[in-house]
C-alpha cells in the first residue's frame, strides 16, 4: 500500500492511537471540487475522501491534517493535533497561492474604497463575483479560493450598502479564523469589535433589512400577478 493509499488510515491512527481502524478506504483526486476543497463520506464501513487536484502536490503532513479535520467531522468527535494546526495555517495562506480570475468593476470599486478607508490598502485584491439572488446569504468569503461573492439582490444598491457588505467579508479575509478543539470560529471577538467600527452600521443594517422586505414583497406580488 502506497503512502497516498494509506493516508486515511495513517491520519486516523495518529489522531486516535489507541483505537482500532476497522474501515475500508477510498481516496480520489478530481477537478469537480473547487480549488483546495475536499469532502468525506462514510457509508457502512467505507470512508471515501475526495480531494481537489490542487492538493495532489501539497506536503504530506498538511494533507494528514486535512484528513484528520475531515475524520473528526464525519465521526462527530472533537479534538486537535499538530497536523490539524499545520493544515489550518496552510488554509489561512491559500489566498496567496490563488490566481485571481474573477472580478467585476462595481465590486472592484467597492473593494478599493473599503480597502483604502479601513485597511490602509494592505489587503490584496480577492476574486470578486456576483452570486445568486439570495435573501439569506447576502455575501460570503471563501478561504479556499479567495473569493468574495455578493448576492445580486444588491446590484444597483447604494454604495454605502455595498461597501458595508464588502467590509464584512474583508474582515473575514483580514482576521481569517481561529481553530480550537475541532471547531473553527469565523466571528471572533476581534471580528465583532471591528465590525462595529463601520460608521452608522446599525442604520445600514436596517436599510438592508428594509431592502430585503421590499424585494420579497415585489416577488410575491409578481408571482400572484402571474397566476
Amino acid at each position: 500500500m502506497t503512502m497516498e493509499n494509506n493516508l486515511i488510515q495513517e491520519s486516523f491512527h495518529r489522531l486516535f492511537p489507541q483505537a482500532e481502524f476497522s474501515y475500508q478506504t477510498k481516496l480520489e483526486y478530481n477537478r469537480r471540487l473547487g480549488p483546495f476543497n475536499a469532502n468525506i463520506t462514510l457509508r457502512r464501513n467505507l470512508i471515501q475522501i475526495n480531494f481537489n487536484l490542487n492538493w495532489k502536490d501539497i506536503d504530506h503532513e498538511i494533507k494528514i491534517g486535512l484528513v484528520q479535520h475531515l475524520l473528526l467531522r464525519i465521526l462527530k468527535k472533537r479534538g486537535t493535533s499538530s497536523n490539524i494546526n499545520l493544515y489550518n495555517n496552510f488554509v489561512k495562506n491559500i489566498p496567496q497561492l490563488t490566481i485571481k480570475t474573477k472580478t467585476d468593476p462595481v465590486l472592484e470599486e467597492s473593494f478599493s474604497r473599503v480597502n483604502c478607508s479601513f485597511f490602509y490598502e494592505q489587503l490584496e485584491l480577492p476574486n470578486l463575483q456576483w452570486g445568486q439572488k439570495s435573501f439569506r446569504k447576502l455575501a460570503s468569503y471563501n478561504f479556499h479560493n479567495d473569493t468574495i461573492t455578493v448576492s445580486t439582490l444588491f446590484q444597483g444598491s447604494r454604495s454605502e450598502v455595498l461597501d458595508y457588505l464588502m467590509y464584512h467579508e474583508l474582515l473575514h479575509k483580514h482576521h481569517k479564523f481561529k481553530h480550537d478543539n475541532g471547531r473553527s470560529s469565523f466571528h471572533t471577538k476581534e471580528f465583532r469589535e471591528d465590525e462595529k467600527l463601520y460608521p452608522h452600521h446599525e442604520l445600514i443594517e436596517k436599510e438592508i433589512e428594509s431592502l430585503i422586505r421590499t424585494r420579497k414583497r415585489k416577488e410575491r406580488k409578481s408571482l400572484w400577478d402571474f397566476f
